[in-house]
């Protein structure tokens, strides 16, 4: 063997073995979850022992955010966001030319690739860029929703009308191909860490259900758990939001058409009741996952992230869908657990959902892309910082803007000129507008002003001077 090719062999041979000493990822990813939907976060009926599990072998973060969104499909804007790093207005600019981002490397799973790890996706993937090259393997590539059909929509009547069935496979939706698609997630995911647990590679699992979207579907059993008219109606119900056109989130809104206008108390139920159903039916296919990853052998080296791309409203303030800036709404679960990571920490440092790309990079031993803007977790979760960001921003198309800090929340509806304030402390759901109290005024105008200066940060190019000028 010559002296060239010998070097080759000690590079290669030493490459094969720094990858195979890396720690794997396993990603798992929920639409439309909102963060008090788990049990782990204190709700009282829903069912979700094995992300509870999760939350006990790992840092459980209360307060993780989406950033917001360009598109009334929010899923859109936080997938982008997450696999591209950027935050939302820089990551607008690259939606439209995703694939390209993605053949010049700038994507989460390209990096992935780049340090040795064997790459697998199935589900839910919604980012305009190929599933199929962005993954060494992939399976099941789903579009943004099952179908819904017309029964699915405006429903049930006052009268108590409904022509449809979460269970019945007649509807389609999750029931499309035979088996649903959480337990077809499941199947995927097990198959792989299977193949997984006999290679040298480490792998990088990104796992997106499409639960808990509409159409919420699941198996009559987990519908039978939660009847109706024993499920919660939330105190912040409302026949109908005051600002739902101005805001965006009006009747042509497809989310809001779900459930009838007005808002009935029986109606949300309903709802209500069909959301913990696929969420408790998701869990179960979470549990499947995790006990395939012990099975294998493989859990004591896997680093663990749960969380989803939004919440969903679901009955609150009057509202179905998530394009709206209350917590329920934009802020979701996550989950993290991983070797050496403590163990039942609870984090209320606020982040980003998207930081979990940041930190799956640097758990790779990735050096963070210059355009990634988001921040590992690592720091927060390991007691090395406790301010993530100084204030959370949100945004939903030209229609609203919120900042939270300092425990308030300012929403703004620009095109109105509207002001709702909030102090989530004393009132964390977000019931009590305080923006008319003159006391409030002072921190109004602060909060406008830091607002303005994160949307420099955030590349947001909406002016918000002129509306709201008699606040500045």
């Amino acid at each position: 063997m010559s002296r060239i090719a010998s070097l080759f062999f000690v590079l290669l041979t030493t490459s094969l073995a720094s990858a195979a000493e890396k720690p794997n990822i396993l990603f798992l990813f929920a639409d439309d979850y909102s963060y008090e939907c788990v049990g782990a976060y204190g709700h009282p009926m829903v069912h979700t022992p094995n992300l509870d599990q999760l939350a006990k072998q790992g840092t459980r973060f209360t307060h993780a955010y989406n950033m917001g969104s360009w598109s009334g499909a929010v899923c859109v804007a936080s997938r982008t966001m997450l696999n591209t790093g950027r935050f939302v207005w820089h990551a607008e600019k690259v939606y439209k030319t995703a694939d390209k981002e993605r053949v010049a490397g700038r994507f989460w799973s390209e990096y992935m690739k780049a340090a040795g790890y064997d790459t697998y996706m199935t589900g839910k993937w919604h980012v305009p860029a190929d599933a199929a090259k962005a993954f060494a393997t992939s399976a099941h590539i789903r579009g943004g929703m099952p179908n819904q059909t017309d029964q699915g929509y405006d429903r049930p009547q006052a009268d108590g009308t409904d022509y449809w069935s979460p269970s019945d496979p007649k509807f389609g939706g999750f029931w499309a191909g035979g088996k649903h698609w959480s337990e077809v997630v499941a199947d995927d995911a097990i198959g792989f860490l299977e193949t997984a647990a006999k290679q040298d590679k480490p792998f990088f699992m990104y796992l997106a259900f499409n639960a808990v979207h509409d159409p919420r579907q699941s198996p009559q059993d987990f519908v039978d758990r939660y009847p109706a008219d024993k499920t919660d109606v939330p105190a912040d119900f409302l026949p109908e939001y005051p600002e739902k056109e101005a805001m965006g989130a009006g009747k042509g809104l497809r989310d809001e058409k779900l459930a009838p206008f007005p808002r009935t108390p029986h109606a949300i139920q309903v709802h209500r009741s069909e959301y913990y159903a696929i969420i408790e039916h998701m869990d179960v296919q979470i549990g499947r996952i995790l006990d395939a990853l012990k099975a294998t052998g493989q859990a004591d080296n896997t680093y663990i992230f749960f969380t989803a791309d939004h919440g969903l409203a679901c009955g609150h303030h009057g509202l179905m869908g998530k394009q709206n800036m209350y917590d329920h709404s934009v802020r979701v679960p996550l989950l993290v657990s991983g070797p050496g990571l403590p163990q039942g920490k609870v984090c209320e440092v606020p982040v980003y959902l998207q930081d979990v790309m940041a930190t799956a990079l640097e758990i790779a031993g990735v050096a963070k892309p210059d355009h990634v803007e988001f921040r590992s977790l690592l720091p927060v979760i390991n007691g090395e910082r406790d301010v993530q960001y100084e204030a959370i921003y949100g945004a939903y198309l030209e229609r609203q803007r919120m900042i939270t800090a300092d425990g308030y929340k300012l929403i703004l509806y620009p095109t109105i000129g509207k002001v709702k304030l909030f102090n989530l402390t004393a009132d964390p759901q977000e019931m009590e507008d305080l923006a008319a109290k003159p006391e409030q005024r002072e921190r109004i105008s602060a909060l406008l002003q830091r607002l303005l200066v994160l949307q420099t940060e955030v590349g947001d190019k909406l002016d918000l001077k002129k509306a709201y000028a008699d606040w500045l």
